[in-house]
């Protein structure tokens, strides 16, 4: 059986995803398209020898519809005859790309795949592609006649749940922009990060997300973000303690991994950096919706025979500061290794592209580290979850 192994991976910096971010003059075409062609002119690779890309984008619709992973393919200057296909996992999208990537390669349908995605909640906010229609239908009210509720709603009941203070939130998120500048400052995310030229505009090549001088404190007086008195009734143990300072920023980016077989790496001379070890997804309580990562973590290790204690490195997706409280609070893992870069609070979550953003992060640590083994987990919208685990070469 085949092996699939990440020869390269690298992603945008991340712009603030609003009316004049850093990227929000970028069409996020342009912007998927100059990742895919980073990917292939750093590593002098022919395009035409892509099998598949796979990309991920949640809000597929207006400038990110029509299937924007093959309109980036075709503006990346890639041969005609690359396919290219756009899925949709909620925030694990581009994670899922990697999995189906690698999968193809395993199950011998690839030799070479890139996985990727893209968002620019600039221009593409989350729930145009709604259009202010019921996307539940009749069954799934019959199911939840109270309603689904938001990922923001979801994020303050982990926090109640888990007995975490404001204070706690605060503290967590000023810890991923501190260690976040850190990294950037020393240099630690050069060799993931293409710069981006903005038309008629600056060349972007740092990450517009990070606050270097974000405290504990200065975040204290910001307003609860969700405060709803309908959701004050329904769920009285809220305490409404998630802010626009401890959750991740709105956000424009893309990113983008190169995936072989071991035999076509070697057959066409490339060195890879990790091998794919193993993947899981899981469903969970679409309520509560951000807690499906503690289950996915426990059962790719237990597939994998791997302990917490083998991981050199974690990588959980900061969608709020709860969510990796929480999960590194059940697991008891090392607070060294958790986001030891940061995370999406501080680098920004820009939806179909935050797997593979991330999964570049975790690449290099591992590899600034000499770590062996790392693990990424992401939340998803609608109760889901996705864990990957690599294994640097």
């Amino acid at each position: 059986m085949p092996h699939a192994v990440i020869v390269d991976a690298v992603r945008t910096p991340s712009g603030r995803g609003k009316p004049g971010g850093a990227l929000s003059q970028v069409h996020p075409v342009d912007l998927f398209a100059g990742t895919l062609r980073a990917l292939v002119s750093r590593n002098d690779l022919d395009p035409a020898l892509v099998d598949d890309v796979i990309g991920g984008c949640v809000t597929q619709s207006g400038r990110q519809s029509v299937n924007v992973t093959r309109n980036a393919v075709l503006a990346a200057g890639f041969p005609v005859e690359v396919p290219a296909t756009t899925i949709d996992r909620q925030c694990g999208s581009s994670q899922q790309a990697v999995a189906f990537a690698a999968q193809g390669v395993i199950a011998g349908a690839y030799d070479i795949v890139i996985a990727g995605g893209v968002e620019s909640m600039s221009s593409t906010p989350i729930g145009q592609a709604q259009g202010g229609a019921d996307a539940s239908g009749p069954l799934l009210h019959e199911r939840y006649p109270d309603g689904l509720v938001h990922q923001g709603i979801s994020a303050e009941l982990v926090a109640a749940r888990w007995g975490f203070s404001r204070r706690q939130l605060d503290e967590y998120a000023a810890r991923s922009h501190e260690r976040a500048a850190r990294a950037r400052d020393a240099g630690g995310f050069d060799r993931e990060i293409v710069p981006v030229q903005v038309p008629a505009g600056p060349l972007v090549d740092r990450d517009e997300t990070v606050r270097a001088a974000t405290t504990a404190d200065g975040l204290a007086s910001l307003p609860a973000a969700f405060r709803d008195a309908q959701f004050c009734a329904r769920f009285p143990e809220i305490r409404w303690s998630i802010t626009a300072g401890n959750a991740s920023p709105l956000t424009d980016g893309a990113s983008a991994v190169l995936i072989m077989s071991e035999e076509a790496a070697a057959r066409h001379g490339f060195t890879p950096r990790a091998r794919f070890h193993a993947s899981r997804v899981v469903g969970s309580d679409p309520i509560e919706m951000l807690t499906g990562i503690i289950p996915a973590t426990r059962q790719i290790l237990e597939r994998t025979g791997l302990s917490l204690d083998d991981i050199d490195a974690f990588e959980v997706n900061e969608a709020f500061a709860p969510v990796p409280l929480a999960w590194q609070h059940d697991l008891g893992a090392s607070d060294e290794r958790l986001n030891p870069k940061g995370g999406a609070i501080a680098l920004g979550h820009p939806l179909g592209a935050s797997g593979t953003k991330l999964l570049a992060t975790l690449i290099g640590q591992l590899e600034d580290t000499g770590g062996r083994w790392g693990l990424q987990t992401m939340c998803e919208g609608g109760g889901m979850a996705n864990a990957t685990i690599i294994e640097r070469l």
